[in-house]
């Protein structure tokens, strides 16, 4: 808005910022989110996020189920990296219950977290770019997507919300078909990369809209608590699979790629590289995936129930009873966390001898990263928001938990 002042009314002219709201429900953010923009013209002064549309209680909820009547909710806070988080919770309770885990589930398990990593970024990279304008690479990346999906599907049962990993091991065996499905995928999947690379990596209007856009310091990204691909973005070589190990990845051979100057293409590129290196880690396990079981003997943990196998009615009655009463833990309160795709997500668990949760605290790595759009976002074009929102790659579900 223009005004004149009454002392000059022709000479001195001052102009009122207004804020706009962008959302709450915006094709950039991928969820339900409500920003609050202050401009200047078509400049960025502030942007406030506001969440709170989505909210379901998940913390609380857990309280009142049983540890594996947990494992649902966690594939439903981050819907595009599922395995990935219902892990972190079932790591949490193997670690508090001191619950040894097979090799071979061990395996499995590496399997589908990195396929979930390809699942989330492949989401990441063709929603970001039809935000700003790409059809092709959306349409395109989405028939890989549908592959990895029917992976999820054929161990599962569930196209997306799997409860495949389980306290003890992982829910079912996987079959010599579906490794020898994954194996053809992995290698034709890199030549699907290529394609997009193509279309998006030396792309004049790509590459204008990302680069120098949403620039964020080593500095900044430590104090804001960034993760994952946020933080390495501005230099620093931080992955809990390298700096924390777990499952088996000491013993795989695969790099962490880091950049630099820490803008939006920045992030673009470290998302693809991470695939390349996804797809290593996939052949690798492949190629050592021992026999063996694929969850513990511990019927007090797991149902002694099995499909293959003679069905006695104390099998069904114990099977009957584990998933209705659940087990317990012993009083305990312990942090643990691992490199989701899109940052560290960890689950602080308190449990107090019952068979659910005493509390149960989430740290979802988005909810840290939407706090950045605000210092991102100063001084760009209102047009530049969206590249930001989508380079930052959140979704409400893990933020408005």
């Amino acid at each position: 808005m223009m005004y004149k002042t009454k002392n000059n009314p022709f000479r001195r002219k001052h102009f009122k910022t207004f804020k706009i709201n962008f959302g709450p429900q915006h094709p950039s953010a991928h969820g339900v989110l409500r920003l609050i923009t202050e401009l200047d013209g078509e400049t960025i002064l502030s942007v406030d996020p506001q969440i709170g549309l989505l909210h379901r209680g998940t913390e609380k909820l857990l309280e009142y189920k049983t540890f594996l009547q947990c494992i649902p909710y966690f594939d439903r806070l981050d819907y595009v990296s599922m395995m990935s988080q219902e892990h972190v919770f079932v790591s949490t309770i193997e670690a508090i219950g001191k619950i040894q885990i097979p090799l071979r589930a061990k395996f499995i398990r590496v399997i589908f977290l990195e396929i979930t990593r390809i699942l989330n970024h492949l989401m990441a990279i063709t929603a970001h770019a039809l935000d700003v304008g790409a059809i092709t690479p959306f349409l395109w990346m989405f028939e890989e997507r549908e592959k990895l999906m029917e992976f999820y599907e054929r161990v599962s049962g569930a196209r997306m919300h799997a409860c495949y990993i389980r306290p003890g091991g992982v829910a079912l065996d996987i079959p010599h078909s579906l490794l020898d499905d994954i194996y053809t995928f992995v290698i034709q999947f890199l030549y699907r990369l290529d394609e997009l690379e193509e279309l998006l990596s030396f792309n004049r209007i790509w590459r204008f809209r990302l680069t120098d856009i949403g620039i964020m310091t080593k500095l900044q990204a430590k104090s804001y608590g960034c993760s994952g691909v946020l933080l390495r973005s501005t230099g620093t070589k931080w992955d809990l699979r390298k700096q924390a190990p777990y499952e088996i990845y000491s013993k795989l051979d695969f790099k962490v790629p880091v950049s630099r100057h820490g803008d939006c293409f920045d992030r673009y590129v470290l998302r693809v590289e991470e695939m390349h290196q996804s797809v290593l880690i996939i052949k690798q396990c492949l190629d050592l995936l021992p026999e063996g079981p694929f969850k513990t003997d511990d019927t007090n943990i797991t149902s002694p129930f099995r499909l293959d196998s003679v069905r006695t009615m104390e099998a069904v009655i114990s099977h009957f009873k584990l998933y209705c009463d659940g087990f317990s833990l012993p009083s305990a309160n312990l942090y643990i966390s691992a490199e989701t795709p899109k940052g560290e997500f960890g689950v602080f668990l308190v449990t107090d001898n019952s068979p659910r949760p005493y509390r149960c605290k989430i740290r979802s790595p988005g909810f840290f990263h939407l706090q950045c759009v605000d210092f991102l976002a100063q001084g760009l074009m209102l047009g530049d928001l969206v590249a930001v929102i989508g380079s930052i790659d959140i979704v409400l579900g893990e933020i408005d938990r």
